[in-house]
């Protein structure tokens, strides 16, 4: 068998046991046979029988009972007309009343998606007051010791808050991770290697936490539009918490024609000014190579050296992995994420 046909009937086949496996996890819980082995609750007898962590259990617990009283998610699911990926999403904020609504948007947009998809219908569903109340409910931070002894964290915020915090971390990143340009064997530590973005981002963390706050500069992107306001990467953001930042904030309006294009800007200084970062932001959405949004720069083209200027249309972002890549191999990426080629500089 193809190993690609292989890869969907396998795939297919363990998705029918987890939702069988969902369905029968809330069956036990409901028959409360498991008293019967003196487990504490049901999520711990399912956790010892088939060797997996109670969290887990509890998570197909919790997605057994939703799904009882959501039969058009429920048959989806068993159908396969969605994954459990998205069932996991869809029963933390789906009600009878609105399932089948939601269910649609599920269904066209893929896994990866549906949370911001989700997250701007609960904000055009919801009162501004109790989308901030829910956010507040929500905050936490957490971390646990991993088996190689590291120790992992996670945490959930307020859209405000967390681009926040995220830009205080790729700020710093971006402030201390040397030239654009270095060579593609050159490091930040004396190795052979560059460290992962991931790497970077933990050191800046730890530097940020330690060393008693930021030493550059922030800025985070709100976009207010007819259809509501949102961070850079879409994530949705109540109106009243806008407002909320207003007093305190020093703002910047970037201007659309009648075609939905940002305003040009144009300039002979070397570096872009701070409206054309924002027209350029505006324009491309993330690096025109390989699609990251996040650790963007401007990359002239042709380069600066040859046309002495820095106009819009000579300004393409990109990740400053791509970026570094094309200065030290002097390549003409292709843009993937839209299909076209990518000019350099």
């Amino acid at each position: 068998m193809d190993l690609r046909a292989e890869v969907v009937a396998v795939g297919s086949a363990w998705a029918r046991a987890l939702c069988r496996l969902v369905h029968l996890v809330h069956d036990l819980d409901s028959s409360g046979d498991w008293v019967l082995d003196g487990s504490r609750t049901c999520a711990h007898w399912v956790a010892s029988v088939l060797d997996v962590e109670v969290c887990t259990a509890r998570e197909w617990l919790r997605i057994g009972r939703a799904l009882a009283g959501l039969p058009e998610i429920d048959a989806a699911f068993s159908s396969g007309r969605i994954s459990y990926s998205k069932v996991r999403q869809l029963t933390r904020v789906a009600s009878p009343e609105l399932e089948g609504e939601l269910l649609q948007i599920a269904e066209r947009v893929p896994a990866g998606r549906l949370g911001v998809e989700l997250a701007r219908w609960l904000a055009g569903h919801e009162e501004p007051a109790d989308t901030e109340d829910r956010h507040r409910a929500a905050r936490e931070v957490s971390w646990r010791t991993d088996i190689d002894g590291m120790v992992v964290g996670r945490f959930r915020l307020a859209p405000a808050d967390a681009a926040a915090v995220i830009a205080a971390i790729d700020s710093s990143v971006m402030a201390y991770r040397g030239p654009a340009h270095a060579s593609a064997d050159a490091s930040v530590d004396g190795t052979q290697r560059w460290p992962s973005v991931s790497q970077q981002r933990a050191d800046a963390l730890v530097g940020l936490v330690t060393g008693g706050g930021l030493g550059v500069t922030t800025e985070v992107v709100l976009h207010v539009r007819g259809d509501g306001c949102s961070l850079d990467d879409g994530t949705p953001l109540a109106g009243s918490v806008l407002e909320k930042l207003v007093p305190g904030s020093f703002l910047r309006a970037l201007i659309h024609d009648a075609h939905g294009r940002p305003i040009d800007a144009s300039g002979r200084h070397r570096h872009p000014s701070t409206r054309q970062k924002r027209v350029v932001r505006e324009r491309d959405q993330g690096c025109v190579d390989c699609g990251a949004r996040n650790l963007l720069e401007f990359d002239h083209d042709p380069p600066y050296a040859v046309s002495g200027r820095t106009v819009i249309d000579e300004l393409h972002l990109r990740c400053w992995t791509c970026h570094r890549a094309r200065h030290a191999t002097g390549a003409r990426p292709r843009r993937t994420r839209r299909g076209n080629e990518a000019d350099g500089g």
